[in-house]
């Protein structure tokens, strides 16, 4: 299966579903105005992806600086997917990382764990500081 790789936009994740290190990674900013565009291809290659996963453990890296209320759809909308495979035996887990300052989204992704209990979410701290050089 094809790797799924979207370049970020100033209103766009960078999106990257790697099928054989099976590496699901959401990283950036989102509140594209033509919401549906942007994630039609993800979800098309996820639904390919989970047909065809089997003992495999997933790991799914969302690092969202920002998103909007349709963007917040579209997420529940992805882990409904995912949990729903973990429910029919697929191993599969979401990393949430977030700023070390940013508690809104700490907030954010224990939201969508209260949402989604058969799917475990860890939170990760991103402790990393931009050097001033």
């Amino acid at each position: 299966m094809d790797k799924l790789k979207i370049e970020a936009t100033k209103s766009s994740p960078e999106i990257s579903f790697d099928s054989e290190d099976n590496l699901l990674e959401i990283k950036g900013v989102s509140y594209p105005a033509n919401i549906e565009e942007v994630y039609a291809p993800v979800f098309s290659w996820l639904e390919n992806y989970l047909e065809q996963l089997e003992d495999q453990e997933v790991a799914v890296n969302m690092e969202i600086i920002y998103f909007n209320s349709g963007s917040s759809m579209i997420f529940t909308d992805f882990f409904r997917k995912l949990e729903n495979s973990v429910n029919k035996g697929k191993k599969i887990s979401v990393n949430w990382i977030y700023e070390e300052d940013d508690e809104d989204s700490l907030e954010f992704g224990e939201d969508f764990q209260e949402d989604f209990k058969s799917l475990r979410f860890n939170f990760v701290q991103n402790d990393f500081r931009k050097l001033d050089l």
